[in-house]
């Protein structure tokens, strides 16, 4: 913060409410009562994900030693080979979020997972920190992006979850100019919703994440800080058992954030492998990639236009 820049404390009411209503919640996209809510009469939607990262947030930080690129590399070597065959198993589709350049280390990787009836969409260039770039330098790399993807897969995407769910004032402007369906990247609500720009509703969805339903604050590590795995993964699949049991109860949304290079080792992919049989116990759910549940959430119910 320059000398010249009041401090937050300084602000007027105009500023603070011009800063807080930047990007917002507006309406809710579901009918309000079940059987109307999901297709078929669905109790329950459940929508999984990863963040096929690998290399890219090493890269974006200048850290180029062998030692920390390979923590990336397992997360396409050995993990994502095995992820695939778990939800072949058990018959759930999944979006992949990918950065455009391990889309381009890996081609085969990205058509793989269309080939197998997933949904890639949009998670940046080199999981670059969003915030900090200028505007054009934000767009140009998101632009870059859906083209390296489209060129890859031969489908252009339809959504974005930002690179660590960084939201800058420019994101939704550029969202809205690509034409994108959808966001998943903030946390609002449990159930989707559609975003507000300066209070303006803009016919973009949002399907929120959270860091509960993320296995990154749970089982991360950093030898020279103090990020430390402090749970057992066991714990964790208590804790996404609760949440399923609450969304399926409210007849809502289950979402869930997973990283190849984290829940990919075999304590924690194990964790996975319980979790989605746990919920296949379970009658009237619809499990469905984030695109899909965009698209029905805007099924019947036009976006607002200015």
């Amino acid at each position: 913060m320059s000398p010249t820049e009041q401090q937050p404390w300084e602000w007027d009411e105009p500023t603070w409410r011009r800063h807080v209503g930047r990007v917002r919640a507006g309406r809710p996209l579901l009918p309000e009562r079940l059987p109307d809510r999901w297709p078929g009469g669905a109790r329950c939607a459940v929508a999984v994900s990863f963040d096929s990262d690998h290399e890219t947030p090493s890269l974006r930080d200048g850290e180029t030693s062998p030692g920390k690129l390979a923590q990336g590399e397992y997360g396409a070597r050995v993990a994502v080979p095995k992820i695939l065959r778990l939800l072949d198993r058990h018959r759930v589709p999944a979006s992949f979020y990918m950065p455009a350049v391990c889309a381009l280390l890996r081609p085969e990787e990205a058509r793989g997972y269309v080939a197998a009836g997933h949904e890639v969409a949009l998670h940046g260039w080199i999981h670059e920190r969003n915030t900090l770039l200028s505007a054009a330098d934000e767009r140009e790399l998101q632009l870059r992006s859906a083209d390296a993807l489209e060129r890859v897969t031969g489908t252009r995407p339809v959504g974005i979850r930002t690179p660590s769910w960084d939201f800058s004032d420019n994101t939704l402007d550029i969202i809205r100019e690509m034409g994108l369906l959808y966001d998943s990247s903030l946390m609002a609500d449990d159930e989707p919703y559609e975003l507000l720009a300066d209070g303006e509703a803009t016919g973009v969805v949002e399907i929120p994440v959270e860091w509960i339903r993320d296995d990154a604050p749970y089982f991360m590590m950093d030898r020279f800080a103090s990020l430390r795995p402090y749970i057992a993964p066991r714990d964790v699949l208590r804790v996404w058992q609760d949440e399923f049991d609450a969304a399926y109860a409210e007849g809502g949304l289950f979402q869930l954030t997973l990283h190849p290079h984290i829940i990919g080792h075999r304590s924690r992919l194990t964790v996975l492998d319980e979790l989605l049989g746990y919920i296949a116990g379970r009658e009237g759910v619809w499990y469905a990639t984030h695109q899909q549940i965009a698209e029905h959430c805007l099924s019947g119910r036009p976006p607002h236009t200015a």
